[in-house]
């Protein structure tokens, strides 16, 4: 799990590191909040293209092959992404790393499903997905003091994507060494251990086909109404949790009038709240064997700290704790949101019912960034995009507590 949440940091950090980078780099580049809100979500167009292709690869081929391809391409692309000097650069780079990256995640919610139990994958997903907070907690520090760079004449942002970008590269190529594909590959693992593994998550395997009439298809499943209803909820869940994310920086900074330094630290305060409550979450979750409460509450606790933060905006302590709130909520729901939506199908079926909902769910990620530039453009201030986020949550929410009227074909809910 932590080599996982190593190579989770770094995807997520060549994703959002631009977040960062725009502190100086519109201003630079003459970029309205638009053009900025434009590319930062035009990433999840070119990764909603290739996202269930990849799910499906990674079942049928191998996860290990898939993601060595994935971070050096999206590593080399990250990297020129220091070199733009115009806003076609910028969308068509953004649009190119966000196809390279397509496929990682559910590559990766594939993996842990062929290593950790029904009953365990909420703490496994947790504590991988801990990651996107770990990004934000140590990119901010990072980030921050790599803005101050002026090497060889080019400017500090863009040593930024540069030296962010050159360690997925590297760990690419190790993935090739150090990933173990399946548990009946595991050389270090005790083989009496070894085929306790083996043999429980066959027996789950076998008990969720066994729930159909006949094994689904990877079409079927593409058209069943329970992988719909969770893609749309994550859709609308990050429309507001990247909404947020990728211009936080710039909402603190304006907020408070404080250095590049300063605002990149205090971005990972609430994210390092966050990795907690993932964690935190994830085990409760598997603990009490509920899923759809706990996912629903954590977005309406995110929805709060949205709603308050509007009221509060005058106010920069006060601000700030609604921040903390909402960053709370929106990253804590993802460990039983995913082990609810992974509950139902079973194989190739269930790798492209990952991959959808990831896809579809992903397109709020370029809706959430844009809409909060063209609301910027168009009223003054933060508010109104804010609100929008803030009602994203909601909708998020009442979703994932009508899934439970999707009931199995054994008459059963989902968790």
């Amino acid at each position: 799990m932590p080599y996982l949440v190593v190579l989770y940091v770094i995807a997520y950090l060549d994703r959002v590191n631009v977040s960062y980078a725009a502190l100086e780099m519109t201003a630079d580049l003459g970029f309205s909040a638009e053009t900025y809100g434009l590319g930062a979500g035009i990433f999840f167009v070119g990764y909603f293209l290739l996202e269930v292709p990849g799910a499906v690869f990674a079942q049928r081929w191998g996860v290990r092959r898939l993601v060595c391809r994935i971070m050096v391409s999206w590593g080399v692309l990250a990297m020129l992404m220091g070199f733009i000097q115009n806003a076609a650069q910028f969308y068509w780079l953004r649009f190119l790393i966000g196809a390279a990256e397509a496929g990682f995640f559910p590559a990766m919610i594939v993996y842990l499903g062929q290593w950790f139990r029904a009953v365990d994958r909420g703490k496994a997903v947790a504590w991988f997905m801990s990651a996107i907070s770990l990004a934000m907690v140590i990119g901010g520090p990072v980030s921050g003091a790599l803005l101050k760079l002026d090497w060889l004449g080019l400017e500090g942002w863009r040593w930024l994507f540069i030296l962010e970008g050159l360690p997925a590269v590297v760990l690419g190529v190790s993935v090739l060494f150090f990933l173990t594909e399946k548990p009946q590959d595991a050389k270090w693992l005790p083989e009496d251990e070894k085929a306790w593994l083996v043999a429980e998550l066959d027996r789950e395997r076998l008990a969720r086909e066994a729930m159909q009439a006949r094994k689904p298809t990877v079409w079927q499943a593409l058209h069943d109404p329970r992988v719909l209803l969770f893609s749309a909820a994550y859709f609308f869940g990050l429309i507001a949790s990247n909404g947020l994310g990728y211009w936080l920086p710039t909402m603190i900074q304006s907020l408070s009038g404080f250095s590049n330094l300063t605002v990149a630290l205090l971005v990972s305060l609430p994210y390092s709240l966050g990795v907690i409550a993932k964690i935190a979450a994830g085990w409760s979750s598997d603990r009490m064997r509920e899923r759809r409460w706990h996912t629903a509450g954590l977005l309406l606790l995110g929805g709060a700290g949205l709603g308050s933060l509007v009221l509060w905006q005058g106010h920069l302590g006060i601000a700030l704790a609604c921040l903390c709130i909402a960053v709370t909520g929106l990253t804590g729901y993802t460990p039983s949101f995913w082990a609810y939506a992974t509950s139902f199908l079973a194989g190739t079926a269930n790798a492209a019912a990952i991959g959808l909902i990831n896809s579809i769910g992903n397109l709020g990620s370029f809706a959430g960034p844009y809409a909060m530039g063209w609301l910027k453009e168009r009223t003054t201030g933060y508010a109104a995009g804010v609100l929008v986020l803030a009602a994203s949550c909601v909708v998020t929410a009442l979703l994932v507590l009508v899934a439970r009227r999707f009931e199995r074909q054994d008459g059963k809910s989902p968790s």
